[in-house]
């Protein structure tokens, strides 16, 4: 039986909206590419609500190596900690939502497990980004907010997909009861992989229309299961940062950081230090109306330079000042950041500062820097 739920509008009124159908299903295809964050994250992971990477339709998997597409899946989405989300769509008037919906999204997981590759995975992404004019550098970026560099995003995806770390997601505008048992079953049974099922009902009246998400098969069992309930994400500072880089780079390039970071620490505001997984740090001076980005450290000693960020706050809006930047950068040995990269947030490893006269050109390219603010 259809539900029906009610709006208030802004002029007090009560508007009726009824559950309907939708028309077609790439329809809702396309809600899920355009809005990816109605597959609700903050039910799926309270403490830590989900965000969601498309990295395009219609991807194909292979049912052997170099052999081609056997079948289409209809979304492939990746998390902010590199875990493979891979979508099938289904309206609840096509039979095979019934059971053979399940047998469908297992045979895609097992052979995306064995047969893809991050390649293919990046330059799917890269050529979603294309079509939809966007830039892939950007759009991933503002998709990681400084919780991790692209580098290691990328290898922690690699990691996952490998070790069959993924998530399985069902989605339709009605889940029926036996759909939704079997997933709570095997979702309960299943790690470090997981199953889901997402209903989205949609409701319309008076020209509106309204999208009701609700995840299915995330019970409390197999929140124990898998781990979801060890605590919220880390949120990293000065000590935990150059212990964790210690740790991870050694001894030279901590040594290397902490003196950029002494260096620095006069001439800016604060420090941003992000959270998740892998740490870092981000210089940041914060002026009347911009605030100022350089560089960030990472605890897997990569060195990432904002370009993108400069682009926007002058006097390095201009090309020309940016590509000064970057020779200067490219003068340090190892270094060497093609001026493709004039835009995005290009990265090279720490190891290459921790010779003295490697660090000077990297000190004396960002005293030039502040200079040049002249504020």
């Amino acid at each position: 039986m259809n539900e029906t739920i009610f709006l208030l509008n802004s002029n007090g009124q009560l508007v009726e909206m009824n559950e309907a159908t939708y028309l077609t299903e790439d329809l809702l295809q396309k809600l899920l590419a355009d809005y990816p964050s109605l597959i609700s994250g903050s039910q799926i992971n309270p403490e830590r609500p989900r965000r969601w990477l498309l990295i395009s339709r219609e991807f194909g998997v292979p049912d052997e190596k170099d052999n081609g597409h056997r079948w289409s899946l209809d979304h492939l989405f990746i998390d902010q900690d590199g875990i493979p989300t891979l979508v099938e769509v289904k309206r609840s008037t096509d039979t095979r939502i019934r059971r053979e919906v399940i047998g469908q999204i297992f045979d895609y997981a097992a052979n995306a497990v064995s047969y893809w590759t991050i390649e293919e995975i990046k330059f799917r992404f890269e050529e979603s980004c294309k079509e939809n004019n966007l830039d892939s550098e950007t759009t991933l970026s503002e998709f990681l907010r400084n919780e991790t560099e692209p580098t290691a995003f990328w290898e922690t995806t690699k990691t996952n997909l490998k070790a069959g770390k993924i998530r399985l997601l069902i989605i339709a505008d009605v889940i029926p009861k036996e759909l939704q048992r079997i997933i709570e079953f095997l979702n309960e049974q299943m790690t470090p992989a997981e199953i889901l099922g997402v209903e989205i009902k949609q409701f319309i009246g008076q020209d509106l229309k309204t999208l009701v998400p609700r995840v299915i098969g995330m019970t409390s069992n197999a929140q124990i299961v898998k781990g979801k309930q060890q605590g919220a994400e880390e949120h990293w500072t000065e000590e935990t940062f150059f212990a964790e880089l210690v740790r991870q780079q050694g001894q030279k390039e901590t040594e290397a950081a902490r003196k950029i970071f002494d260096w620095i620490k006069p001439k800016v505001t604060y420090f941003y230090y992000g959270v998740g997984k892998q740490g870092s740090f981000a210089p940041i001076l914060k002026t009347k109306d911009l605030s100022r980005f350089c560089f960030a450290i990472w605890t897997n000693g990569i060195v990432e330079i904002y370009f993108q960020h400069m682009k926007g706050r002058p006097p390095f809006d201009k090309e020309e000042r940016r590509m000064e930047l970057l020779d200067k950068l490219n003068s340090i040995k190892g270094v060497s950041i093609p001026e493709s990269k004039i835009n995005a947030r290009p990265s090279f490893k720490i190891a290459l500062l921790t010779d003295a006269n490697e660090m000077k050109k990297f000190l004396d390219a960002f005293s030039w820097y502040w200079d040049e603010q002249k504020l």
